[in-house]
């Protein structure tokens, strides 16, 4: 697959000025783009060191059917389901002989539910009958389960197996365009274009920091551009607001106003930042 970086290292002029919702394009050079780019992954790695897969699980399995079902709606909304879900089917081999109603009925507040469900149902039983009820430890043999894509497999694999992968999610792609990283909106270009300015062993945590960073901070339409860690490396400084006190009103998540304890928990015991998150968001009314 051809790569975006030649036509970037050619030198396209940069506009007069940045335009909301436009990433600035420069002529740098890739060995310039890779110093910043790790550079930015760095201030990004102090700034969240508690960064951590929000998706709660407790084995492949769990992450599998997690991931799957945080398509067009939140991490939030699955981990409030998915409890329930795994106690009645634990396993793929209970998940495959289910009553599809049950599951539906269940999944439903992740939206798009009738379409899931047979995703899921399909997904267990090729597991049950292929992999002996194992999911499988390989990107090529995820990306044939039904529902996976390469952003579900690099999830499960990354997260679950230990394998290095980039997770390009909505925030991901929006914020690699955003600094630099590539020009495409295609997310499996996108995986390619990251994946040559990062050593392979960086790949899962920096998808972790570009995630909770595009939460809380570099959003969609309004980024809080006066309050980014990353401002000095970022191109695309000045699509947002860039005032201090302003942009500190944006800021979401345990970097909000009023949010302190919650931050100052997080960075004191980034070993159990996972659990302090599920505890917080089950004290969010």
């Amino acid at each position: 697959m051809g790569s975006t970086r030649a036509s970037r290292a050619a030198g396209a002029a940069a506009p007069a000025g940045p335009v909301a919702g436009t990433p600035v394009v420069s002529a740098e050079s890739l060995l310039g783009l890779k110093r910043r780019a790790r550079r930015i992954n760095r201030a990004l790695a102090e700034k969240y060191p508690y960064a951590h897969a929000e998706l709660d699980f407790r084995n492949p399995f769990e992450l599998l059917v997690a991931t799957v079902l945080s398509a067009q709606t939140t991490d939030v909304t699955v981990n409030q389901i998915t409890p329930l879900l795994f106690a009645r089917f634990p396993d793929p081999a209970s998940m495959a002989e289910a009553d599809p109603a049950v599951v539906e009925e269940i999944i439903k507040p992740t939206g798009f539910f009738r379409a899931k469900t047979r995703n899921l149902l399909a997904l267990c039983t090729r597991v049950v009958d292929e992999y002996n009820g194992v999911v499988p430890g390989r990107l090529e043999d995820l990306v044939t389960l039904p529902g996976v894509g390469r952003k579900t497999a690099n999830v499960v694999l990354g997260n679950a197996f230990g394998i290095p992968g980039i997770t390009v999610d909505t925030h991901f792609g929006r914020l690699a365009r955003r600094f630099g990283w590539t020009q495409s909106e295609d997310p499996v270009q996108i995986e390619y274009d990251v994946a040559e300015l990062f050593e392979k062993r960086d790949w899962t945590m920096l998808s972790h920091r570009v995630v909770f960073h595009g939460r809380r901070v570099c959003h969609s339409r309004k980024p809080a551009c006066g309050a980014c860690p990353v401002a000095n490396w970022c191109p695309s400084y000045g699509l947002g607001e860039t005032d201090p006190t302003k942009a500190a009103k944006l800021l979401k998540y345990e970097l909000a106003p009023g949010s302190e304890p919650l931050l100052a928990q997080l960075l004191a015991e980034t070993d159990r930042a996972a659990e302090i998150r599920m505890e917080s968001q089950k004290r969010t009314p």
